[in-house]
């Protein structure tokens, strides 16, 4: 309508909020979070992941600085056309099951994928054919991230902080900036 063409549009995803649960369980929040995440499917648009600076009794997060700072370097490259530039943590490409495993691969890697504040990677569940999501293992693996449980001897789905909260998810890249949620779950 005013005619400008495909004008870049950003947003920001939904941040953490409300209370943490103690093992994997079904989201609303999650589930518009993976809404928004294929919101990315629509010609010039970009999304600033805000799952780490959420507050669990507020859904406007007091951080508005870093969802700012998020969106600019969105803006920098989607708008203003800066080259070779990170602008997004990793977002979720595709998987394949090898064995008891799932490897992910991402975009957006930036450096390489790490572990935001070191240990172990968190917030990954596993499921098998039965769709029921427990706790699992995860490690990254060169630009990939392995994912298994060894109750799950034939695994069809992974989700990543899949939770209103996800407030222990650590994937991100060496830039800095948070893995989207998702699941890969058709």
């Amino acid at each position: 309508h005013w005619k400008q063409g495909d004008f870049p549009f950003l947003y920001v995803q939904l941040p953490n909020a409300f209370e943490e649960k103690g093992s994997p369980s079904e989201s609303n929040w999650a589930q518009l979070r993976n809404e928004q995440l294929k919101t990315l499917n629509v010609p010039n648009t970009a999304m600033a992941v805000a799952i780490d600076i959420g507050e669990w009794n507020d859904i406007h997060p007091l951080n508005k600085e870093d969802v700012g700072k998020r969106l600019a370097l969105q803006a920098m490259k989607l708008a203003y056309g800066e080259k070779g530039m990170v602008s997004s943590g990793p977002v979720y490409q595709s998987m394949k099951i090898k064995g008891s495993k799932i490897i992910l691969r991402f975009t957006d890697t930036g450096g390489g994928l790490v572990i935001r504040g070191g240990g172990e990677l968190q917030d990954f569940a596993i499921a098998g054919k039965d769709k029921n999501f427990v706790w699992a293992k995860a490690i990254i693996r060169k630009n990939t991230v392995l994912v298994w449980n060894d109750n799950i001897p034939l695994p069809v789905a992974v989700r990543y902080a899949w939770a209103d909260n996800p407030a222990s998810a650590n994937l991100c890249n060496h830039e800095g900036l948070p893995a989207s949620p998702f699941t890969t779950e058709k």
